[in-house]
């Protein structure tokens, strides 16, 4: 990509967040991670942001699966394909290779089978890509330590008795699990508490210890490609 080409991709990017009044900084390395006029399935999709960003600065064909019904709503009157739907049981109804790209922006935590749905997105979508918390980061390690209680960060607003996040992990346990479901690592990034990226050349204790988000681009191994475990067994 030239230098140019690349100004101009980072400029209709730059025009697209100011329209959509900013983006998490999350959702900006997902979308730098999509190719443009994919297929994208976005799982967890909220309120719509990521799809509206996707489209804003991709073209995408984009579609959506949202448990609750309010999310489902503002989607719909954004103009946005989505469905209800939960990301536990309803992402075994679709077929293999249906999207280009399946995204989790911060939902592997809230669902109660992560390997399960990532063993699905990876079935579903030629890559997947997943962003969360990262549990493992130093300011949520002190408040532990210090404090003796749950810890509550910007991007962990709740208190635990009413978090919808049920299976926290750091960097460090998302990258045991791609190992465990047989996933490439094609690209990744872990985004400090002002939103930058760490160093790529950084040892991974470093991106663990200070990265307050993880951001995967994710593929299957073919060779390694089994029919993912259905909930319950």
């Amino acid at each position: 990509m030239t230098m140019l080409m690349r100004f101009k991709r980072d400029l209709t990017m730059a025009e697209a967040v100011r329209a959509l009044g900013g983006a998490r900084v999350d959702l900006l390395a997902v979308a730098d991670m999509v190719a443009s006029g994919a297929k994208v399935l976005d799982v967890g999709c909220g309120d719509g942001e990521l799809l509206q960003l996707l489209a804003e600065t991709r073209a995408v064909d984009g579609r959506g699966i949202e448990l609750s019904r309010e999310g489902v709503n503002e989607c719909v009157a954004k103009g946005l394909a989505v469905i209800q739907g939960d990301a536990d049981t309803d992402l075994a109804d679709y077929p293999d290779d249906a999207f280009d790209y399946v995204v989790l922006s911060q939902t592997l935590q809230a669902t109660r089978q992560p390997r399960i749905v990532l063993e699905h997105m990876l079935r579903i979508g030629r890559h997947g890509i997943v962003s969360f918390p990262n549990f493992g980061h130093w300011r949520i390690r002190l408040q532990i330590l210090l404090g003796g209680r749950m810890p509550r960060t910007d991007n962990l607003p709740y208190a635990w008795w009413e978090s919808p996040n049920i299976h926290f992990c750091s960097i460090k346990d998302f990258r045991e699990l791609c190992h465990v479901v047989g996933a490439t690592m094609e690209k990744s990034v872990a985004l400090d508490a002002w939103g930058r990226a760490l160093r790529f050349n950084a040892p991974w204790w470093t991106w663990n210890l200070l990265g307050e988000q993880g951001v995967f681009l994710l593929s299957r191994r073919e060779a390694t490609r089994a029919p993912p475990l259905r909930p319950g067994r």
